[in-house]
């Protein structure tokens, strides 16, 4: 169960290592906000529990006009870790290097705790301490999201239901669950699969699950969306992509989606080059 929900990032240290193998050593962080400089800062609380943490990474000679990508790392909803994430980060600081990172940690769900709205409730405060501080950090309040697994479905139910002031300009979805009311998911009989799903609730009204689901939450202004699965995949069937495809279709909402077939919870080769290639361009004409 644990490694199923970590496989996806695993991968990414293959593209990571290939594409880095020139990269120069990251530079020191600096205690000053000077915009001119590179600066990074670790493990900042924006609450009181050990995971209410987020690294930040700005980048040097960043403006007002600097974007903010926000990375969600997987693990059911109640693992994983944001150091999950940092092959995305590396990737993104190599070859998208005027962006700004923020790299985040959510309180993880147990039988006390669902992660619904809790997660929601994490990720707006991480926003709203952002928008707060964007003039000491030189940024803009321009965002977007990068979630694999769990993450990515929090990120995309982030950017069509939490968005209040439309700051989300793309967001990405790895193999995120989208659509809780999925027959493929309420008829599974997947006990590991069930094991995740029952933490939104064993009984959960049809209701509940769908405020919880972003295929029910998007929009017609919803932001841009670039979606990735796996057709073998034993936690997120195909049809969360699909139908989450087809939603999108039917609202005129700008997207890209990649199925690769013969995937699971995640891939390597030249599949993960490509995930890359069109992550990367996506960004750069949206965000």
């Amino acid at each position: 169960m644990k490694a199923l929900k970590s496989t996806f990032l695993i991968l990414f240290i293959t593209l990571v290592a290939l594409s880095c193998s020139n990269e120069t050593a990251t530079e020191d962080p600096i205690a000053s906000l000077d915009p001119s400089k590179y600066y990074e800062e670790l493990n900042i609380s924006y609450g009181e529990d050990a995971d209410q943490k987020f690294d930040l990474y700005l980048p040097a000679n960043r403006t007002a006009n600097t974007k903010v990508m926000v990375l969600v790392h997987g693990g059911g909803w109640s693992a994983g870790d944001k150091a999950d994430m940092n092959p995305i980060k590396d990737l993104l600081r190599q070859d998208l290097p005027n962006l700004a990172i923020v790299n985040i940690n959510y309180r993880l769900a147990d039988e006390n705790n669902a992660p619904y709205p809790m997660q929601m409730d994490d990720i707006t405060t991480i926003i709203n301490h952002l928008k707060d501080n964007k003039v000491n950090y030189t940024i803009s309040e321009t965002i977007g999201f990068i979630g694999t697994s769990a993450g990515a479905h929090l990120s995309l139910l982030w950017s069509y239901a939490f968005d209040a002031n439309n700051s989300v300009n793309m967001v990405c979805s790895i193999v995120g669950p989208t659509n809780l009311t999925d027959p493929a998911y309420l008829n599974n009989t997947n006990p590991d699969l069930q094991e995740l799903l029952d933490l939104y609730g064993e009984n959960a009204s049809t209701d509940f699950l769908e405020e919880a689901s972003p295929y029910h939450q998007a929009t017609v202004l919803s932001p841009p969306t670039i979606l990735f699965y796996g057709g073998q995949d034993p936690l997120i069937p195909t049809t969360q992509g699909t139908d989450m495809r087809d939603q999108l279709q039917s609202l005129g909402v700008t997207h890209e989606f990649t199925l690769y077939p013969n995937a699971g919870h995640g891939w390597v080769g030249l599949e993960l080059i490509d995930t890359w290639v069109k992550l990367k361009a996506f960004i750069i004409n949206h965000l």
